[in-house]
């Protein structure tokens, strides 16, 4: 059975929050926006754990309920090392969800609820960074700043982008089809039969390529670039029901996409 020292995860995230640290206090720009990616983290999170926990309840599944995960109370769903890895590098993971597949209504097959389940978090990620960049969007179309500060104003424009961001991030980083990630379980579903029984059996192989390129920090040049095509693909949907260019918005303040 395949197995992984948690130790050596521990210290590589001790040694990434300490490198990182020094810059951002250095940079009092950098701290706040370290700081305004906390609440940012713990939305995208919860929803995604809860969305999991929801879509196994309603197919039949009382486990995520009887383990009381069918909740928004973000102390359910918040895993340290993912929170931390989320906060950090802008991918990262909750405390995972149980299962029984077995307790599934009769109406679906086990492998399709088991997909079901998996898609439901990444998605509400992506519902949920749809939802704040309208937001964002209202903003400055209705001008619903226009009593506040400019401090408080820049504030609440970069809570909300790094709310868009976080939730692009997290969504996109679980689709990678690699376990124990939700892709994965997604892609499986699609795969024959055998293909299924091999996957099985050779998880542990892809266990040791998710740690590699989560390590040696190959996630953030895979995703990356899937995360900003989706972000600008939101703008534009914004930009385009409100009449308004949120991307150049969102430029002359200096948040760039």
């Amino acid at each position: 059975m395949f197995s992984f020292d948690k130790r050596y995860l521990y210290i590589f995230v001790a040694i990434m929050v300490v490198y990182n640290l020094g810059g951002y206090i250095q940079n009092p720009s950098k701290l706040l926006s370290l700081l305004l990616a906390l609440p940012a983290v713990i939305i995208a999170m919860t929803f995604h754990e809860f969305a999991h926990a929801f879509a196994a309840d309603k197919l039949g599944d009382e486990t995520p309920r009887n383990q009381g995960r069918v909740t928004l109370n973000p102390l359910k769903h918040i895993e340290p090392i993912g929170f931390v890895m989320l906060l950090f590098a802008g991918f990262g993971w909750g405390r995972p969800v149980q299962i029984n597949p077995v307790r599934f209504k009769r109406n679906i097959s086990m492998s399709k609820g088991e997909a079901i389940v998996s898609f439901a978090g990444p998605f509400m990620n992506l519902i949920l960074a749809v939802i704040f960049s309208f937001v964002l969007g209202f903003i400055f179309k209705f001008n619903l700043l226009a009593n506040v500060s400019s401090t408080y104003s820049s504030i609440i424009i970069i809570l909300l982008y790094q709310i868009i961001f976080m939730n692009i991030g997290l969504g996109v980083f679980n689709l990678i089809p690699l376990p124990p990630l939700d892709g994965s379980k997604i892609l499986r579903h699609f795969m024959p039969t055998k293909a299924q029984m091999w996957l099985d059996r050779n998880q542990h192989i892809f266990y040791i390529i998710f740690i590699a390129i989560w390590v040696l920090g190959l996630a953030g040049v895979i995703i990356s670039p899937i995360i900003r095509i989706i972000a600008k693909g939101i703008m534009l949907l914004v930009s385009g029901t409100l009449g308004i260019d949120l991307t150049l918005l969102l430029m002359l303040l200096g948040i760039y996409i």
